[in-house]
């Protein structure tokens, strides 16, 4: 649980300072990955006063920050699996905003931990025109812990050019495998709209710091 917490942190990392999707150039993975990076750690630098006042305004953050370098819709479908075929349009678009939801509560939680973390993004590489999907080597240094080395796995949209991340792999577990087989049973046995409802208390629960979560 620890490692997918420093995942999460990473997918944090991907959220620009001051800016929306369309000031950073995702046309190329590499170079999406280190310009919102290096933006994103200044600004929970910046703003870790506030943030230890009041951590729900990482939703806020989360939200407008994360989101446009992330193909929510892509991984939630992923998430359902052979599900999906089941599913009406109705029940898809339900099952994406909570899970959307999910994601944001999630992000914005871990993000409570952020003590000042390092990223190293591995050196830019050439991308054949026909390659859909990249991974992009990334470790997290911590001077409190040995660095974790992530797989960042990023989707390229045709239509728009732009790459998206949709999934991340630490020691080898991909983090959509992980939730298919945490959510599969239930989604068989009760159906998507069962696992929406679940998935929208989990997205419900208020942002805590660590602190208070170990009280």
């Amino acid at each position: 649980m620890k490692l997918f917490r420093y995942v999460l942190l990473l997918l944090v990392a991907l959220s620009p300072l001051g800016a929306t999707a369309a000031t950073v150039d995702q046309s190329d993975p590499y170079a999406m990955m280190e310009a919102v990076s290096a933006k994103t750690f200044s600004r929970l630098k910046a703003e870790q006063s506030q943030i230890q006042r009041n951590p729900e305004m990482l939703r806020q953050i989360v939200r407008q920050e994360l989101l446009p370098y992330i193909n929510a819709r892509y991984a939630a479908y992923k998430v359902l699996g052979p599900q999906l075929k089941k599913t009406t349009a109705t029940q898809r678009n339900n099952f994406v905003a909570a899970f959307t939801d999910y994601l944001v509560a999630s992000y914005a939680q871990v993000l409570t931990q952020y003590t000042d973390q390092d990223i190293k993004i591995e050196p830019r590489k050439a991308v054949p025109a026909n390659r859909t999907v990249v991974s992009v080597r990334v470790d997290i240094v911590d001077n409190k812990r040995p660095p974790i080395r992530l797989d960042f796995k990023l989707r390229h949209n045709k239509k728009s050019n732009q790459w998206q991340a949709f999934d991340m792999v630490a020691e080898g577990v991909s983090m959509i495998s992980t939730k298919q087989s945490e959510w599969s049973g239930k989604l068989r046995t009760e159906g998507v709209d069962a696992v929406t409802q679940d998935l929208k208390a989990l997205a419900a629960k208020p942002i805590r710091r660590e602190a208070e979560n170990n009280d």
